[in-house]
């Protein structure tokens, strides 16, 4: 199966990472979100990475201004989906929206199309038993930000046939991405590990252990990492981080991904991370 056209439904953070990296693949684009401002701000965020890829000589101002070229925004969910090969949902992670949208569009869509989560952690095979297409549904988890991030973790639900995970993995790497295939288990792989360690992280800072800047920094020097587990989960969102640990803890009912409170206070205060300025970092003087 030939892909040429894809839906992006979502253009935050990971909606327009994902237009970007399929535009760059030379894909046609079609990215949706409920409201323009959403939009302008998905095509903000996609012209700052693309010029700093310009700045950096990576590619011509000529390579940037065809990649947008190739992206058309709507706030129409069928007119998203109208024509493309492969819808990629990069929605928030709430079982029920998710269901809401995959039983309106599977009805608009031709059955040859393909369906794929950007979900973290939600059931593939859940999400795909709202369609009348589950073998031709798929996780297809990117990581933030999605232009720099090498891994594409593809997540094989119950009834995915052999023939839409090869689609998948091909698409994958027109991307310039690297993949892994899992199978359909609560957090897949990286979430259910990455979410152990955000939680003690945020457990650790809760209690006075270390600051904010010296857990990440230990985490960065001693471990490692590119980039601390408090940072991590700013740049993520702190909801989307508590909507993946509800999720673990009520799947698994393991207290190791109860979300601690400091984190559900936090988001009740709308304290998310970058997106809104302040988290575990303050981001307003940026």
């Amino acid at each position: 199966m030939a892909v040429n056209k894809v839906g992006v439904l979502g253009a935050g953070i990971m909606g327009n990472g994902i237009a970007q990296v399929a535009a760059q693949a030379g894909l046609e684009v079609k990215m949706r979100d409920i409201e323009d401002k959403y939009l302008d701000n998905g095509m903000n965020a996609i012209n700052t990475s693309l010029g700093r890829m310009v700045k950096k000589e990576k590619i011509t101002q000529a390579d940037a201004d065809d990649i947008v070229a190739r992206i058309t925004c709507t706030t129409d969910l069928l007119e998203a989906v109208k024509e493309v090969d492969v819808v990629i949902e990069a929605i928030p992670e709430i079982m029920s929206l998710k269901v809401e949208t995959y039983t309106t569009i599977d009805k608009a869509c031709p059955d040859h199309v393909i369906f794929a989560s950007n979900t973290s952690g939600l059931s593939i095979t859940e999400l795909s038993s709202a369609t009348n297409r589950p073998d031709r549904f798929i996780g297809m988890h990117f990581f933030n930000p999605v232009p720099m991030m090498q891994l594409i973790e593809i997540v094989r639900g119950f009834s995915t046939s052999e023939e839409t995970i090869g689609v998948i993995r091909d698409l994958s790497s027109r991307m310039g991405k690297e993949s892994i295939l899992v199978n359909d288990t609560p957090g897949f792989a990286t979430s259910r590990l990455i979410g152990v360690l955000q939680n003690e992280a945020i457990h650790a800072f809760a209690e006075g252990i270390a600051s904010a800047e010296d857990i990440d920094k230990g985490m960065r020097l001693g471990m490692n990492h590119p980039m601390g587990p408090l940072q991590l989960a700013d740049f993520v969102g702190l909801d989307t981080i508590l909507h993946v640990m509800e999720n673990l803890h009520a799947e698994y009912g393991d207290p190791k991904y109860r979300p601690p409170l400091l984190l559900r206070q936090m988001v009740r205060a709308g304290h998310l991370g970058r997106k809104t300025g302040k988290g575990f970092y303050d981001y307003t003087k940026e």
